[in-house]
């Protein structure tokens, strides 16, 4: 044997093997008649203690380890392995009860070995008389019981007495016939030879016929039997029936006058105990062949011992045909026998003629309740199928409707008469037919298709032709059916229309790809439209994005109402649409912003000329005409910004993953493009179209990294205030500085009109206009304590001051620093004070109450009136600079400033000029009395440093002059 074929051997073939060759070997010897009466009591001695020990051991030990085991033992500190405890299994564990009835077949192979044992000893030969009990008859009939305990305990036992009655019925049955035959066939002639009384001759039958009952009664319990246990119940059942074969082989041997050496049932009896013996060697996964992990053959992992639990079966047609068996036998019997038949065999056919009849009866009964209640079934699904809505067919297996519903009537609105004897496939769409029968046919054969679900029924979707031949979405289920009749290839579909279902996925589509409010497509719909329009060929077409916003809208809303502003969007709609091609997509983009993706041929000479001429009649149709909302008409215009595909755009004919990640990459960047445009004509002021140029994309690009910038250059500390004097023209003496914060990145300095905007946009502006307050105040105040008496410019934007605790943060910049209010102006550009329904002005007012002191920033260029200027509390304007450029060399900017430098001293106010950077300026500035100037030609922006220079350069402690004739300072 190779050593492949060595592996394939199973491991039960080796003791199997091992077992046969001791069997023949014995059945030589026994024949042969070695040894005598010592030899066979010895033989079955040691058969029966291997037996018993192979069970018990095997009993012992564990098939698999129990879920809850504990890790490996840890070694001993000398190195050898700890020994484990033996714990027995838990009760729960898979194969617990079929353990026990090991043990029991292995209390039966003891007692056969105690029995044996004693046989040997007493030299003696087991009579199996009941007249002539001994010791080691005691132990035989007790490995009797054993066994056939062995056999009963892993069987749940019924809980109802009719079962019982059943199975006694059947036992008793088989009993008796078995009885019958073996009377009849074996037991007469003895009888009749013997002489003896038929009581006296039964007695000498006790043995054979308490075997027998066993069996029979057995054998109800070994059919019962749980899957993969089945070949145990069996080995112990056919070692009980070696044992019952050599009873019945022993008592005619004896009966027949023969010696104990003539008597062959030992043979019998030494199979039956290695039967036992291969109990454990043979059952799968288990005894000695348990591997770790192993799980036993049919049996699913984690299951209890409730799944090693079998049921009581009865034996069927067996009692029955064992019955019809010795009723021949007997007929046969009485009609070639010379005896007759005797008065016991009468008794005993007779009394199991009756039972059988009345399990017969009892079979009719049960038959006649079950046809009852399939008839019923029938009946109420019947019943069923007519009151729900869903339609209910029977068809054969050539799906011919045999039975319709009242629901399928309805559903389909057929006529009773059109619908049965109709093929399915008359009434199915034609474009589904093939995949229907397909998965038919894949159903009637047991092949597992897509559409077939796991309960053995076959889900199909499909279009169905009503009577008036409309096609509804239907879902059908398809099973097997039997119902009462004798049919068995019938076939029950149930089918659901499915119109209602299908229209609310269609509404839910459109809810979900289009706008409630304008009915357009929405954002989700017009981005998926741009893919599919660049992943065309556009050859000879230029395809754009236009973006739409309305100027104003928020006005709307905020002073008609939201409703007011719906109608706005609705007609601003309904006019983009009316404006654009049929082909052409307007969807609603979010909020006032709309979008429009155009087709239009390409102009050779002018690519862009048609699309702009498109965009800029968007732009007249919504500005054009006044918005009807009610009884008010609302005027608004638009921003319009345009976008066109690049020649790097995706052709149609680009496939794979690449591919459609640079056509999302191109639809992305073509969609962002137009609403960088649109941002840009609104930041414009609006009303007009702007084309998307490279730089605006890069414009967005470096304002986001300047914000991020900002943001870490604010922890990181990188900002510096600088100060700029404001001085008396008339003496050139400083009065004040000007705080100018300055940023230097990467060794750069950026420009403040580059990062100011963007901090403001960012809501930076807060935090950083708190650290340029208390840097100044902080350089101010110690200037003060050195006896030079000047004062603090800070430059405050409306964001600032409309920022919760904006006043106690200004305090609280006071209070920490030790500069006294007074020494502080707060500079603001007009359109602070005349916007924000007030709420500025009292926010300052509450800070002039300190103390602080409020200044108008480039007078002159806001929203504030000569007549409203005197009721802001105010009390310094700045010129703008604007007005001082033009000094000299622009009339009416010198009115303009005269007038504003009256103005300002009528009213009581200080007017301080900016921007002073040419001589003549100044001269100028002096002539109009203008009290305090600051610019270039008096001093740049500086150093907190270089400040306190200026300061000990001066005429006189305290005080700092500088010469205004002509240029700034030489040493500066």
């Amino acid at each position: 044997m190779s050593g492949e074929n060595g592996r394939r051997l199973p491991r039960r073939a080796v003791p199997v093997a091992l077992v046969a060759v001791v069997g023949v070997l014995y059945a030589v010897g026994s024949l042969l008649s070695w040894g005598g009466t010592a030899y066979i009591a010895w033989a079955e001695a040691i058969a029966a203690g291997t037996a018993a020990a192979s069970l018990l051991l095997a009993a012992r030990r564990p098939s698999t380890p129990p879920p809850d085991a504990g890790p490996a033992p840890e070694p001993e500190p000398d190195g050898e392995p700890a020994v484990e405890p033996e714990t027995a299994p838990p009760e729960n564990a898979p194969g617990t009860l079929w353990r026990a009835a090991w043990r029991w077949f292995g209390v039966a192979a003891c007692c056969w070995f105690a029995g044996a044992v004693v046989s040997a000893v007493t030299a003696t030969v087991q009579s199996r008389s009941a007249l002539t009990l001994s010791v080691a008859d005691l132990f035989y009939l007790a490995a009797m019981g054993a066994l056939v305990t062995g056999l009963v305990v892993p069987v749940r036992p019924p809980r109802d007495a009719g079962t019982w009655l059943r199975y006694a019925a059947d036992t008793y049955v088989c009993a008796a016939a078995l009885f019958v035959l073996g009377w009849v066939a074996l037991f007469t002639d003895l009888y009749h030879r013997s002489g003896e009384r038929a009581s006296e001759f039964l007695l000498e039958l006790l043995y054979p016929v308490i075997d027998v009952v066993l069996v029979c009664a057995a054998l109800s319990f070994v059919l019962g039997a749980a899957r993969g246990h089945r070949r145990t119940a069996w080995m112990g059942y056919g070692a009980l029936a070696a044992f019952a074969a050599a009873d019945v082989v022993t008592t005619v041997v004896r009966l027949d006058g023969g010696a104990p050496v003539d008597d062959p049932s030992d043979i019998l009896r030494l199979a039956g105990l290695l039967l036992l013996l291969l109990v454990p060697w043979t059952e799968p996964g288990a005894g000695f062949e348990a591997r770790p992990g192993a799980e036993p053959a049919g049996e699913a992992p984690d299951e209890g011992a409730e799944a090693d639990r079998g049921g009581l079966v009865g034996p069927g047609l067996a009692p029955a045909a064992v019955a019809a068996a010795a009723a021949l036998f007997v007929a046969g019997h009485s009609l070639t026998g010379s005896h007759g038949l005797e008065p016991v065999v009468s008794l005993v056919a007779g009394s199991a003629t009756i039972v059988l009849l009345a399990r017969l009866a009892a079979l009719l009964r049960e038959n006649e309740v079950l046809r009852r209640a399939v008839t019923t079934s029938e009946d109420h699904f019947r019943a069923l199928s007519e009151s729900i809505n869903d339609a209910v067919l029977i068809c054969d297996l050539d799906a011919v409707v045999q039975y319709a519903s009242q629901g399928a009537l309805r559903t389909y609105r057929y006529a009773a008469d059109e619908l049965l004897g109709r093929p399915l496939g008359e009434i199915i769409h034609p474009e589904d037919l093939p995949r229907v029968r397909e998965a038919f046919a894949g159903f009637l054969e047991d092949r597992d298709g897509p559409d077939e679900i796991p309960d053995g029924t076959l889900r199909v979707s499909c279009r169905v032709r009503a009577a008036d031949g409309t096609w509804l979405p239907t879902e059908s289920t398809v099973s097997r059916y039997s119902g009462a009749g004798d049919a068995p290839g019938r076939l029950l579909v149930t089918t659901r229309d499915l119109s209602e279902q299908a229209a609310l996925q269609r509404q839910v589509a459109h809810l979900t790809f289009h706008d409630g409010l304008t009915g357009l497509p929405n954002r989700a719909y017009f981005e998926e439209r741009t893919r599919e329009v660049l992943s065309r060929k556009h050859n000879g077409f230029q395809v754009a994005v236009v973006f739409v916003d309305l100027d104003g809208f928020t006005a709307v809303n905020d002073s008609a109402g939201h409703a007011a502003g719906d109608q706005v969007l609705a007609q601003a709609a309904r006019r983009l649409r009316a404006t654009v091609q049929a082909d052409d997509t307007v969807a609603r983009w979010g909020g006032d912003e709309f979008a429009v993706l155009v087709q239009l041929p390409a102009d050779p000479g002018h690519p862009t000329q048609t699309a702009v001429e498109l965009a800029e009649r968007l732009l007249r149709v919504l500005s054009a005409d006044p918005y009807r909302v009610g009884t008010k008409h609302i005027a608004l215009t638009a921003s319009v910004g345009i976008a066109f595909l690049g020649d790097e755009s995706p052709d149609g004919t680009q496939r794979g993953p690449s591919g459609e990640r640079r056509l999302r990459r191109s639809a992305a960047e073509l969609i962002r493009n137009g609403d960088l445009a649109m941002a840009r004509a609104k930041e414009l002021g609006g009303g007009r179209v702007e084309v998307f140029a490279p730089h605006m994309h890069a414009d967005v690009v470096r304002r986001l990294e300047l914000g991020s910038d900002l943001q870490r250059a604010l922890v990181e500390e990188q900002f510096a205030v600088e100060f700029q004097p404001v001085v008396e023209l008339a003496t050139s003496r400083v009065t004040g500085v000007e705080a100018l914060v300055r940023w230097c990145r990467d060794d750069e300095a950026v420009p403040p009109e580059q990062f100011i905007g963007p901090a403001e946009e960012s809501g930076l502006m807060i935090p950083l206009g708190d650290w340029v307050l208390r840097q100044a105040c902080r350089e101010v105040a110690r200037w003060r304590r050195e006896s030079w008496e000047v004062g603090l410019s800070v430059n405050f934007t409306a964001r600032q001051i409309a920022a919760p605790r904006f006043v106690e943060s200004v305090a609280a910049a006071l209070e920490e620093t030790g500069l006294p209010p007074e020494a502080l102006t707060l500079e603001v550009r007009e359109e602070v004070l005349v916007e924000d329904g007030g709420h500025n002005v009292e926010r300052l007012s509450a800070l002039r109450d300190l103390g602080v002191r409020l200044a108008i920033d480039d007078f002159g260029t806001g929203y504030a009136s000569l007549a409203y200027l005197g009721q802001l509390p105010v009390d310094i304007i700045k010129i703008d600079p604007s007005f001082v450029a033009g000094l000299g060399r622009d009339e009416t900017l010198t009115l303009l400033t005269r007038t504003i430098v009256r103005l300002g001293r009528d009213l009581g106010l200080t007017v301080v000029a900016e921007g002073i950077e040419r001589p003549e300026q100044l001269e100028l500035l002096r002539e109009m009395e203008c009290p305090r100037g600051q610019g270039y030609l008096v001093a740049r922006p500086m150093a907190a440093g270089r400040i306190e220079s200026l300061v000990r350069t001066g005429p006189g402690s305290g005080s700092a002059e500088t010469p205004l004739e002509g240029t700034a300072l030489p040493a500066l």
